[in-house]
């Protein structure tokens, strides 16, 4: 990829031209050779004025960076080369700054990038706004509902891959510092045919793909779908996989965006569930039966589908089977049931189909409405972004290119209405004559479509709302009546003599001609497109579903509010919207966006030509250029311009000292350029013609090319005197080192020689010195060993001697000992014989015994009585006391430990004892509760006068006294609160002044929820229609919940003598006055350590963030 170059002026290095107000001359190919250009060299923005032109390169180019944010934050628009993110900050600068409203109009065709300018926009406001918690949560789910949208109102076409098929206008509503606050969405005409039916070589609408592609096969299992993209009728198959799109991917990016926009679980359930009917609708076939009395009537063919259809949405299969094979009109007091032929029944399925998807995607934007709304009622700044389909000419044109091109035309009309207001309030505001401006109005084009009483949408309506046989041919008869003589309308059957020979224009077509050129309308489907009928026993159908969502999209299907007033039509609907549209945008300050796709190939750097000039022509942009040029083609402030050719007069070079203007005035004079190619204002310079301005950027190039001379020849002067006086002083230091060096090595030589000479002398001393000492020790030594060698001698002699005389005494005492033995043996021999086996058996076994209690005496475990180790059984034939001695023991221990227990202790055991059947194995944080006792009164109420007056109020015993932190729903921020438990009630008390907020009855508290982390968190539900439930249920924090939840369930298990449901979860529901709010536990990292945090993701949702 190319490295772009950075420029720092429109002016600078300039590729082509970059405001096209400046192209000289000015012509289409002159206008399209300049895009080429600027395309051929990866510069895809181009500016008419304050417009922004935008090619579509088809490939990523580094200009989107971080680093390009900040280059074109806070700059002047025509600072930089051009870009859409000047734009998007001249107009956040305006909006914030200026306190202006402001709109950002997209436009163009299918596959010229509009989708991916509203993102760019939208990530750089984003980028530049404020920073924080709540303003990045606005900031994400802003970006995050595009994803949604796309997955829902975009499809691929033969010209894009990812065509927007819906026109989208998002309010981006600021505060008074920049910094978003939510947004209002509003989308126009979905293209609901494409579920039904599409063109070949294009596809459905991107969800039904990602579903069937990355769903898992359990949720396909429930929604009834399989991963076959040929199992369903309304799915394309020619199409079916896209290069370079992963649908299974964009399916997990849809699900994660809509948690972050604010879907609860069961919402997105059903939402897809929504999606499953639509798909499994199309397999749904019909055929045709003969009744009695000759009239034909369909029954479906297969009723699987039906049935599952009906498992989804909760619909009775009797009655929607019915309603596919039946018509009913109620007219007054009257009501008639026809049968339904095939054709008619498939157009029953196929409308039930479209209007279902349809009005789930409105559904979808009112629901993301009203999370990324904002909070506040302050007054805000509003930045709009509309980002709507481009004029469209294609072979067959029908209804929808007709509304289409209608809302191009009106966007036309303002377009160049604010355009030319805009010049003249700068003109007025700059002190210059304003001119008129010759340029064609397209309002007889508008007024030919909108006309209230001869307008085609007027007439279409009438024709649609007449009796009779009404067809689109009478129709077209209609028109040819009407606007037969409109200068912009054409028709082969019209009465203008000059159309008669016209055999480009079949008979069934009319013709309007645009400010873009010459659209043919095919006038069938017209009729029946603007009607957009949904059967009544449809829509009741609908509204009888035990689906939540469904019923809520028929409201129309209630016997109890029918309406027998026949419903707008889809044209009048439009118009309607189109109105608001302009109106809202009158009330801002416009910015455009003009898209164009250089290839019908969606291929990179390949620019053709007729396609471009095509394109230009219907956008209407030399139109633009003309109107821009009309009066002056450049204007600049005065200090910016003074600054870029102050060095053409020496009166300004190098310092201007004067006003800005003078100095303007100054060099004009000096350069002696014509007086009527220029004009002042009050704060800039008009420059009529663009020859003027190209001739001050030749005079300023060449000046700038004499200074760089001059410069260079001051610097090199400079750089030789600096190297001779650097040279100079470096051979100085040199010589004075070199000096110092050669004394300090002849220093170093006499030291040297000395200290050798000291050594050799020092040493030779030593030496004599050592010779003396050593013979001295020597004489000394051999004494001592003598003395010692006649010691050891003499010892030696004693110690054989004492040896000898021992040995003879214990002699004489062995054989004494040998004798007496012997006597004895020979006298007890005759006793000793007949006794000696079981005298040797019992002893030697009263002897084992003896030694095994001994051993036991000191092996004897601890009196603990979890403590297990026993000793080893020594002997085989003790097995049996063995174990009996290991009972007693344990049994005694036991008893020794139970002794000790005071009653209190007792009482303690025991609700550690039930904690352990509420919360083993269930809670995570039981495990850090068992070593913890239960003390209960944590305050010293009675001892603190800080609550004396708690005290007073409070006259039966407490059983728990805590500090506790109560959650506020509104932003998930804890309050401190002191938890009291009396036998009878649940008091919760101020901590600061001790005054009871709420006093509970134990009888109305029904149930304690909390999760199964380690966190603190607990719910206290009440018994709905009791007193104490006005507020709605408790939501509290503590530290001591494990024993907070163990002595609620005593005290109320004693006095109600009814067990309390602990319910143990990780998402559950809490009552808040009149709203149920879903607390859900998540796992996450915290920034404040291992502290569990609430927040607020929604009005439905609290996420609690668990270490």
């Amino acid at each position: 990829m190319a490295k772009m170059e950075v420029k720092t002026s429109l002016l600078d290095n300039m590729i082509g031209v970059g405001d096209m107000v400046l192209l000289e001359p000015l012509n289409e190919d002159s206008f399209i050779n300049n895009l080429k250009k600027r395309f051929d060299h990866n510069e895809v923005y181009t500016y008419i004025g304050s417009v922004v032109i935008s090619i579509n390169p088809y490939r990523s180019l580094p200009i989107y960076t971080p680093e390009k944010v900040e280059e074109y934050r806070n700059r002047n628009f025509y600072e930089l080369s051009p870009h859409i993110f000047a734009l998007s900050d001249e107009a956040y600068r305006s909006l914030r700054d200026q306190d202006k409203d402001q709109c950002i109009l997209i436009t163009g065709e299918s596959g010229a990038g509009k989708t991916e300018a509203s993102k760019l926009v939208m990530s750089y406001v984003a980028a530049v706004c404020g920073k924080g918690a709540e303003v990045n949560q606005v900031k994400e789910q802003l970006l995050q509902s595009n994803p949604v949208l796309e997955a829902f109102g975009n499809a691929k076409t033969v010209r894009n891959d990812n065509s927007s098929r819906f026109g989208k206008y998002m309010d981006i509503e600021f505060d008074f510092k920049g910094d978003p606050l939510g947004g209002v969405i509003s989308n126009y005409l979905l293209e609901k045919s494409r579920v039904v039916k599409q063109p070949r070589g294009e596809r459905n609408f991107h969800i039904f793909y990602q579903i069937l592609s990355g769903a898992s096969e359990d949720f396909l299992c429930k929604l009834k779908l399989e991963q076959d993209f040929s199992r369903y009728n309304y799915l394309g198959l020619d199409s079916a996989k896209v290069n370079g799109v992963d649908d299974a991917a964009n399916f997990r990016t849809v699900r994660n965006a809509m948690q972050i926009v604010g879907f609860m679980d069961h919402e997105t359930q059903s939402v897809f569930e929504v999606v499953a009917a639509v798909l499994k609708l199309g397999n749904i076939e019909f055929k045709p039966e003969s009744r009695v009395n000759g009239l034909d009537e369909s029954k479906i063919k297969d009723k699987n589908e039906l049935k599952e259809i009906c498992e989804l949405t909760g619909i009775d299969q009797s009655v929607l089977e019915r309603a596919f094979s039946f018509r009913t009109v109620e007219a007054k007091q009257e009501k008639v049931s026809t049968t339904l032929n095939v054709a008619q029944a498939y157009y029953a399925r196929d409308a039930l189909a479209k209007n279902l998807y349809s009005r789930l995607f409105s559904w979808l934007v009112t629901r993301i409405n009203e999370s990324i709304k904002a909070q506040t009622k302050v007054r805000k700044k509003v930045m709009g972004v509309l980002d709507i389909y481009g004029f469209e000419i294609f072979e067959d044109n029908s209804f929808e290119q007709f509304i289409i091109n209608y809302c191009n035309e009106k966007l036309q009309q303002i377009f160049i209405e604010l355009t030319l207001k805009e010049e003249q309030e700068e003109y007025i505001r700059e002190g210059i004559e304003w001119t008129h401006i010759e340029y064609f109005n397209n309002a007889i084009i508008c007024d030919l479509i909108e006309n209230n009483q001869t307008g085609i949408l007027a007439m279409l309506d009438e024709e649609c709302l007449r009796p009779g046989t009404v067809t689109d041919d009478t129709f077209l008869e209609k028109l040819n009546q009407v606007c037969a003589t409109h200068q912009h309308f054409e028709s082969r059957m019209s009465k203008c003599s000059r159309f008669l020979n016209d055999t480009s224009l079949p008979h069934s077509c009319f013709r309007i001609q645009h400010y873009a050129g010459k659209v043919m309308y095919q006038v069938e489907g017209f009729v029946d497109k603007n009607n957009d009928l949904l059967y009544r026993d449809l829509s009741q159908a609908m509204w009888k579903a035990n689906h939540s969502l469904i019923k809520a999209l028929f409201p129309e299907g209630n016997p109890a509010k029918i309406n027998l007033k026949r419903p707008p039509t889809a044209g009048s609907q439009f118009k309607a919207s189109v109105a608001t549209l302009m109106k809202n945008l009158q009330t801002k300050n416009p910015n455009y966006i003009r898209c164009i796709k250089p290839n019908d190939k969606k291929a990179a750097h390949i620019f053709n030509d007729a396609l471009v000039c095509h394109q230009i022509r219907y956008l209407g942009l030399l139109e633009n250029v003309r109107v821009r040029r009309a009066g002056y083609a450049f204007r600049q402030a005065y200090e910016p311009c003074l600054e870029r050719y102050k060095m053409l007069c020496k009166q300004t070079w190098p310092h201007w000292r004067g006003p800005a203007r003078a100095g303007v005035e100054v060099l004009f004079n000096e350069l002696e350029i014509p007086e009527e190619e220029f004009s002042f204002g009050r704060s800039k310079i008009f420059i009529r013609n663009p020859r003027t301005l190209f001739k001050l950027e030749d005079l300023r190039k060449q000046r700038l090319e004499d200074l760089a001379t001059l410069i260079e020849k001051i610097y090199r002067g400079w750089k030789c005197r600096t190297h001779f006086l650097l040279m100079k002083k470096s051979q100085i230091v040199i010589a004075s080192w070199y000096r110092r060096y050669a004394q300090q090595k002849k220093y170093q030589k006499i030291k040297s020689s000395a200290i050798i000479v000291q050594s050799y002398i020092r040493g030779w001393k030593a030496r004599k010195l050592l010779r003396e000492l050593k013979h001295q020790k020597r004489c000394n030594e051999a004494a001592t060993i003598i003395a010692a060698y006649w010691h050891g001698t003499q010892a030696r002699r004693e110690l054989r001697r004492l040896k000898e005389e021992a040995r003879n005494k214990h002699a004489i005492a062995v054989i004494w000992a040998y004798w007496l033995g012997y006597k004895v043996r020979r006298e007890y021999r005759k006793f000793f014989r007949a006794n000696a086996g079981r005298k040797i058996y019992e002893f030697t076994l009263q002897r084992l015994v003896q030694k095994y209690f001994l051993e036991m005496k000191n092996k004897m475990p601890s009196l603990s009585p979890i403590d297990k180790n026993w000793p080893a059984r020594p002997y085989l034939f003790l097995d049996s006391t063995h174990k009996e001695l290991k009972r007693i023991f344990h049994l005694w221990r036991c008893k020794k430990y139970r002794d000790q227990f005071t009653d209190q202790q007792k009482l303690i055991y025991e609700e550690k004892l039930e904690a352990s059947e509420l919360f083993k194995d269930k809670k995570a944080l039981y495990p850090a509760s068992v070593g913890q006792p239960f003390q209960g009164a944590y305050l010293e109420i009675s001892k603190n006068p800080k609550y004396k007056k708690l005290k007073d109020a409070v006259d039966e015993k407490i059983i728990i006294a805590e500090v506790v932190n109560k959650i506020n729903r509104a932003n998930g921020k804890a309050t401190s609160r002191i938890f009291l438990l009396t036998k009878n009630n649940v008091l919760l008390a101020d901590q600061k002044s001790g005054n009871i907020k709420s006093e509970v009855p134990l009888g109305d508290v029904t149930k304690v929820s909390m999760s199964s982390q380690n966190d603190g968190f607990f719910a206290v539900h009440l018994k709905e229609g009791s007193g104490a439930a006005g507020k709605g249920d408790f939501l509290l924090s503590s530290d001591h919940l494990i024993e907070m939840a163990t002595k609620l369930y005593r005290t109320t298990l004693s006095q109600t003598k009814q067990k309390l449901n602990i319910e143990i979860s990780d998402e559950f529901l809490v009552q808040f006055r009149q709203d149920k709010v879903c607390v859900k536990f998540i796992q996450g990292s915290q920034k404040n350590g291992n502290i569990p945090t609430c927040k607020r993701k929604n009005n439905r949702l609290l996420e609690v963030a668990v270490p």
